[in-house]
């Protein structure tokens, strides 16, 4: 298989001594769905923005971030082509990153600007075959209504979906999404998850996201990697991530984890009351 991200010997330390990141090596193959895990303060954002370039690591010799094949850091320095690779990685911000004055549509097709000369991305004219990209995009998360209207009237769920679909018509090949549902309702939370495994499953696009919510990453990723103080403890089949499991990787910590409510399940559970959640399924199999 291809690999889409490979990270060797990646650490991160901020100002006052404090380790966000320590001795990372992980391996991501193209097409994969990866959950990343762990309490706030973990290391998620930060790994996701280092896989991103958006940030640098520790000056070390061997370490090494690449995305297929191509190095977007090594030894704690950015590449040089780092926008070129760039074009190839959506991010997906927790608060969404739109711009409020500007139509929605106008919001997506910043994902085209890397194609295209500067006087046109200065002056935001777009081609005819450019908008009907954008559109076919909100169309696919299913908010192609919404694509003459300021970024500000949608709701937070919508703008999302938006969010989603700028990283759809970048042609982003890998796609990293940093707690896309935090801030969302439990029926929003459900629509932008089931979109990002659409664009995994339909256009074979590595999807890394960071949950708080084990349920969540157990019913969409089949892989999970956990983190804690900056490290990874477990990176595996998401359904190993029991709550005796969680406890030996997390100790007390584990309980915070595990109290997050699960909005996507609450809302199943009030379409299926009877129906248990998966991870109360795993948990009773291990008992």
């Amino acid at each position: 298989m291809v690999t889409a991200i490979q990270i060797s010997a990646l650490n991160k330390t901020f100002p006052g001594g404090r380790k966000a990141l320590k001795n990372i090596d992980l391996s991501i193959e193209a097409g994969e769905m990866v959950a990343l895990i762990g309490a706030s303060g973990s290391g998620k954002s930060t790994l996701l923005r280092h896989i991103a370039g958006l940030m640098t690591s520790d000056v070390a010799e061997q370490s090494l971030l690449q995305v297929h094949g191509r190095t977007v850091q090594s030894g704690g320095k950015i590449a040089p082509d780092i926008r070129g690779i760039r074009a190839g990685v959506g991010f997906v911000f927790q608060q969404f990153n739109l711009v409020d004055r500007l139509p929605v549509i106008v919001n997506v097709l910043v994902g085209t600007l890397h194609q295209m000369p500067l006087w046109r991305s200065l002056l935001r004219w777009f081609k005819p075959d450019e908008i009907a990209r954008g559109v076919e995009a909100l169309r696919r998360v299913g908010i192609a209504d919404c694509h003459a209207q300021r970024a500000s009237t949608l709701s937070g769920g919508q703008q999302q979906r938006a969010a989603i679909a700028r990283a759809m018509v970048q042609g982003a090949k890998v796609i990293l999404a940093d707690e896309p549902i935090a801030s969302l309702d439990p029926e929003s939370s459900r629509n932008v998850m089931e979109i990002l495994a659409k664009v995994n499953q339909e256009d074979r696009c590595t999807v890394v996201v960071s949950l708080h919510q084990v349920n969540v990453a157990m019913k969409y990723c089949a892989r999970t990697v956990a983190l804690r103080a900056g490290a990874i403890v477990f990176d595996g089949p998401s359904v190993a991530l029991t709550p005796a499991l969680l406890r030996e990787l997390y100790g007390a910590e584990a309980d915070e984890i595990l109290a997050l409510p699960d909005h996507i399940s609450v809302l199943q559970d009030k379409r299926h009351s009877s129906a248990p959640s998966p991870l109360a399924l795993v948990a009773a199999k291990a008992a």
